[in-house]
């Protein structure tokens, strides 16, 4: 049985879903089709989270050991509070140097993935759109450059959530958080992603 653990905020926790349907659940779920058993993950994600409250949870929990598959996905809300690219640069770094510590050093197991644009949603109605999807974009270099540059997997899913926050059924009720159907779609393109790290 593989173990996965999950990093993350409000995106990876799936703010206004039931927990087993967000991305992480959805995805341990989809993986025995693919031949891999994965057990229940490990989340440790909370809505409004920043990279460095991120980071000190991670402290608090005194996670040890390893697991199979980590996942990785934070920053909207350095973002969203007016963070600095500079500061995210740092703070990711260091999230994904302990996202590898915990997947044992196999940089290939180690899933990093993009932040979903909230400036498409309605819940930006009023708001400079294209300001929060350029920052959004120049928080996206950074994850982009950092999981390139250490050999991990990288999922861009924010165009998806750029397409998808029009459509119907494709947002929690809030108008801002995905909906499980979002989520289904980063689960599926995941999966494939997964089981190839998983069986090589």
């Amino acid at each position: 049985m593989n173990s996965y653990l999950a990093l993350g905020d409000s995106y990876t926790i799936g703010e206004m879903v039931p927990f087993r349907e967000n991305f992480p659940n959805q995805l341990a779920s989809m993986l025995p089709g693919w031949g891999i058993q994965m057990a229940d993950p490990v989340i440790i994600a909370t809505t409004g989270w920043t990279t460095d409250e991120l980071n000190t949870a991670i402290r608090e929990k005194h996670i040890s050991g390893t697991f199979d598959v980590v996942t990785l996905l934070i920053g909207v809300n350095n973002q969203y509070r007016g963070r600095s690219v500079e500061n995210y640069k740092e703070e990711f770094l260091d999230l994904l140097h302990q996202a590898i510590t915990f997947a044992g050093g196999r940089v290939e197991r180690v899933f990093v993935i993009s932040i979903p644009d909230w400036g498409a949603t309605p819940f930006a109605d009023g708001r400079d759109r294209q300001k929060i999807a350029t920052e959004i974009d120049a928080y996206n270099d950074v994850n982009r450059f950092y999981a390139a540059d250490h050999n991990c997997p990288y999922l861009g899913i924010t165009q998806s959530t750029r397409e998808n926050a029009v459509r119907n059924g494709y947002l929690a009720e809030d108008g801002l958080h995905p909906s499980s159907m979002e989520y289904r779609i980063w689960a599926e393109l995941l999966a494939p992603l997964v089981a190839r790290a998983l069986n090589a």
